[in-house]
């Protein structure tokens, strides 16, 4: 017996942001409107200079996709450099983290698979009602205490730059 599973879900850019580590971030596409295939973030804008901590997942892949801007990865160690239009994909468990470079913000959209990761973003996001006033503070014990929930290691900042690639 084939199930039938949901119907076609639509998304528009009309949806309210979310404070996501102070980044203005919008839900595209959740394990709800997938059937638990993949969730899909927009980051709408990363300020120069920001950064993630390193960090790898134990139960999704990762990919990026780089919109505007210029972004430093680092992947298992191993630092690149990649540019509007540039994908990038991490295998869950390879230790990875970026970095936006340059004077301009970035905007990337985030992919992981399977669904899940999704649900780490809205628990510790924030309302972004008005996004001219500046971001709340990431709540770093919430941020760990979250991570282990969702089997994702933070394993500090990022690592000194060696040996990047174009």
């Amino acid at each position: 017996m084939i199930e039938k599973g949901q119907g076609v879900h639509v998304n528009t850019r009309e949806d309210p942001p979310i404070w996501f580590l102070g980044l203005p971030t919008v839900m595209r596409a959740t394990a709800e409107t997938t059937n638990g295939a993949f969730g899909l973030i927009e980051h709408l804008t990363m300020p120069p200079s920001f950064a993630s901590p390193y960090h790898l997942h134990h139960l999704e892949d990762e990919a990026f996709y780089i919109l505007e801007g210029k972004v430093a990865f680092v992947c298992d160690g191993k630092w690149f450099r990649a540019g509007a239009g540039a994908y990038i994909f991490g295998p869950r468990e390879i230790p990875h983290g970026f970095r936006i470079e340059g004077a301009t913000p970035a905007r990337m959209l985030l992919l992981c698979a399977p669904a899940g990761f999704e649900k780490f973003v809205l628990e510790m996001s924030a309302p972004a009602p008005d996004l001219s006033s500046p971001p709340p503070a990431p709540d770093m014990a919430k941020l760990m205490a979250l991570a282990r929930q969702y089997r994702i290691d933070i394993l500090g900042p990022l690592p000194e730059e060696t040996g990047v690639s174009a």
